[in-house]
């Protein structure tokens, strides 16, 4: 019987290396990540090669991927860890609680609103750590696939991302954020067609609200060009502040930053657009007992509305 443990434990320990290989995609750094020695590794690595009668890693000077039968087995290395980590959690909450480390992934423009979130997690769950991580959609749903993530706060209504589970949380609405001086006075709204002739700052292309924003311009029969580009939605709030032009900005970024009596921020309007933002995490089952809390927190009755509430008051304040 000890022989059996033993040797599920060294299972277990070459799928951890094996996944901290991809992660990584470099030997010597995933041997770090590990505390381990770079040849333990690698060892480790060759003996599961060994005892599956495969090969796992394309072989050459350094790390150059997997073998197709490489993948396979990281997908089941993912899968078995992810499950053994749930079973952990959820042992260990019979007798003391829940607890581990929440790791979220967020878009930029949905970072102002996970602090709501996880305040009230926290309130609910003090034993649990947290990590949030900004990530385009595309990372999300990249890093819930490979196990990297336990939850995210994302798109739901466009590019929906497959395979999840969802609580919607909020609609996101846009707005030019510009000098005053570049809009008309006492303006409480703009078009899509008249913002496409400012200089704009706008997020990078491989960002989904940037595309939300071209596929806008093109309804509006225009086309934009953006005068600069960023990632960083605060970044693009510094750089409309500095002047440098305007910005298109989801209203849950006004909810962090000061209205300033230099600056305006108009709906954007013809076409109204909203999204649903909300959490969603891996359809699977057993589901993680850590992404399972954090919904049920989200799906709480007063959430959505404070969330709603919030963005109404501070955008108020911005058109005054």
């Amino acid at each position: 019987m000890q022989d059996s443990v033993q040797g599920g434990s060294a299972v277990f320990r070459k799928f951890v290396y094996l996944v901290a290989l991809a992660r990584e995609e470099h030997f010597g750094r995933a041997a770090e990540a590990c505390h381990v020695s770079q040849p333990t590794l690698s060892n480790a690595i060759r003996q599961l090669e060994d005892e599956l009668r495969v090969p796992i890693v394309e072989r050459g000077q350094k790390f150059a991927g997997f073998t197709p039968e490489g993948r396979k087995v990281l997908d089941y290395a993912r899968r078995i860890l992810a499950e053994r980590d749930g079973l952990q959690q959820e042992l260990t909450s019979l007798s003391r609680g829940l607890s581990g480390r929440l790791r979220i992934g967020a878009i930029p423009t949905a970072l102002p609103a996970v602090p709501q979130l996880l305040a009230r997690f926290a309130g609910r769950y003090p034993r649990i750590s947290s990590c949030v991580t900004s990530l385009s959609s595309r990372e999300i749903q990249r890093d819930l696939d490979a196990f990297e993530l336990d939850a995210a706060v994302t798109y739901l209504d466009n590019e929906p991302l497959g395979n999840v589970r969802t609580v919607p949380l909020y609609s996101e609405r846009y707005f030019l954020l510009a000098p005053r001086a570049v809009v008309p006075d006492g303006a409480t709204g703009i078009a899509w067609s008249r913002a496409a002739d400012l200089p704009l700052c706008l997020l990078t292309p491989d960002m989904q609200n940037r595309r939300i924003a071209d596929a806008a311009f093109r309804m509006a029969g225009r086309a934009v060009a953006p005068l600069m580009e960023t990632n960083s939605m605060m970044t693009l709030y510094s750089l409309v502040r500095s002047g440098l032009g305007a910005g298109v900005v989801p209203g849950q970024l006004l909810t962090v930053v000061a209205a300033h009596p230099d600056l305006v921020a108009l709906p954007l309007t013809d076409p109204d657009l909203t999204y649903a933002v909300g959490l969603v995490h891996a359809d699977r089952d057993p589901p993680s007992p850590l992404a399972s809390a954090l919904a049920a927190v989200a799906a709480e009755d007063g959430l959505a509305q404070r969330l709603r509430a919030l963005a109404e008051e501070t955008q108020a304040l911005w058109l005054r």
